[in-house]
């Protein structure tokens, strides 16, 4: 009779997460709706519309923007001086994440074809349309391209970390993490040791939810 209980009991509890799971991912859908739209209103108020996965800004409005552009010369004279002689420590981390970008599409290429893992979509991760705006000069350029590398190139291997993490170890920890990943809700709670041992095989090759996954934020044809 106590084992009916506690079966009960642990079903309505798994019922319970699943339905504050699903009522989660819906209202997450909701703020990417007002995201959208919110977006759409910044690229009316800017003056730009899409075009083959660009943003294009008009005429005029291109004209607008090199108006306010700094020459480099002088950029480069107003910076401080320990500006100037700590920048190069920036752009030598240009080799260690280049090795990292090659061994994650490697490692995406052979592990994740064996593990049956969906393999994460570099290009929804490294986006670098802002060396393309007009009111940049050449370094400033530079240094946007090199920023979204940096930081896109974290953010996909995040992701790819988080699918590995999923196959092999998906458990959450006792204590509260900052900034949890994007697989993070659907590992196992910490000290579950009956849900583990019985759903480990589902968690750890459960991706269903991916293949209907698209781009944050995709592509707009042109609205002439």
């Amino acid at each position: 009779m106590t084992d009916r209980r506690a079966e009960q009991s642990a079903g309505e509890k798994r019922c319970t997460v699943a339905h504050v799971h699903e009522d989660l991912v819906q209202r997450i859908k909701t703020l990417e709706k007002e995201l959208n739209t919110a977006l759409e209103g910044k690229e009316q108020a800017f003056r730009y519309s899409w075009a083959n996965g660009k943003a294009r800004f008009e005429h005029e409005v291109l004209s607008q923007h090199r108006k306010f552009k700094h020459s480099l010369v002088p950029y480069i004279l107003h910076s401080r001086f320990l500006v100037l002689v700590t920048a190069p420590m920036i752009y030598v981390g240009f080799i260690p994440f280049s090795l990292l970008d090659l061994f994650v599409w490697i490692y995406q290429a052979v592990c994740f074809r064996v593990y049956g893992i969906p393999r994460v979509k570099r290009e929804d991760y490294l986006v670098f349309d802002r060396g393309q705006l007009r009111y940049l000069n050449l370094l400033e350029r530079v240094n946007c391209i090199y920023c979204s590398y940096a930081n896109g190139l974290c953010a996909y291997v995040t992701e790819v970390a988080a699918r590995t993490e999923q196959h092999w170890c998906p458990i959450k920890h006792a204590r509260r993490i900052r900034a949890p990943h994007s697989r993070y809700t659907h590992f196992f709670d910490y000290g579950n040791a009956e849900q583990y041992s019985r759903q480990i095989e589902t968690v750890r090759n459960d991706f269903v939810d991916l293949k209907s996954l698209t781009s944050k934020r995709p592509s707009r044809k042109s609205k002439e």
